[in-house]
């Protein structure tokens, strides 16, 4: 009887988990590796769809942002957007920044990029219009010198609940170190529908606020009609950013 409890026991913690912990999620690559299929671009100046310049590219298997046709920046801020809208979901992006802003790249925009999240989609944004309305996990790469701190969140057309409070401030910095050089880091955002999300800086907490919503500036070009001030932000696209400094992503997982 003993032999048959001890048995019955290690079957029961081998179905359930003898460590107690959840399991790994399983990710999944949002890109194919081979091409950009299943992500639209939408470049200030162009049309939907329009990826001018070769600006998001497919280069060793890497996603790259790259403005080696380009002539001069010319403020063409340029977002990249995976096909489906999402609510709740882990994302994490690994990204490097490369090479050198171009030269009339405006000074923030040294060694900066960002992922979108509970964005306004490619096709409703205005030809002219600079940044999606949507929520940004701010990406940003030292400069050798100074404190840059990295997944630090801005509001282009939203406000956010931060520390009790609803904070209309355009960006709010995270708790993260300083990233200098090529190096790779890996970004994940943790979005819980229109109530919390979260940013963390490999795999370390650095940043949370609550009720993302539509409100406030620091977006140009929209379509005003397509937003009411106050409403709750549940779920909306993903993209990534061109904001004039090459950038490269090697994971982008769900």
């Amino acid at each position: 009887m003993r032999i048959l409890l001890i048995l019955f026991t290690a079957l029961i913690l081998s179905c359930s988990g003898s460590s107690g912990q959840e399991s790994e999620p399983e990710w999944q690559s949002l890109f194919n590796g081979e091409n950009l299929e299943g992500w639209t671009v939408k470049i200030r100046g162009f049309e939907s769809g329009e990826n001018w310049g070769n600006t998001f590219r497919l280069q060793d298997s890497l996603l790259t942002v790259s403005y080696d046709e380009y002539d001069s920046f010319n403020n063409r801020f340029g977002h990249i957007f995976y096909q489906h809208p999402y609510n709740s979901y882990r994302l994490r992006v690994e990204y490097r920044f490369i090479d050198d802003q171009l030269p009339d790249g405006p000074g923030w925009a040294y060694r900066n990029s960002g992922i979108m999240v509970h964005s306004q989609s490619a096709e409703s944004m205005g030809k002219d219009q600079d940044f999606p309305v949507s929520i940004e996990v701010q990406l940003l790469g030292g400069n050798g010198t100074d404190d840059r701190s990295t997944c630090n969140l801005c509001t282009p057309g939203t406000n956010v609940v931060y520390e009790s409070e609803l904070d209309t401030r355009h960006c709010i910095s995270s708790s993260s170190g300083t990233y200098h050089g090529d190096q790779w880091v890996m970004a994940e955002v943790r979005v819980y529908g229109d109530s919390l999300i979260e940013h963390y800086v490999n795999d370390t907490l650095v940043l949370t606020y609550k009720d993302p919503q539509l409100g406030g500036g620091n977006v140009s070009g929209h379509i005003p009609d397509l937003f009411r001030e106050g409403e709750l932000l549940s779920g909306g696209y993903i993209s990534l950013q061109s904001e004039s400094h090459p950038v490269q992503f090697r994971k982008v997982e769900i």
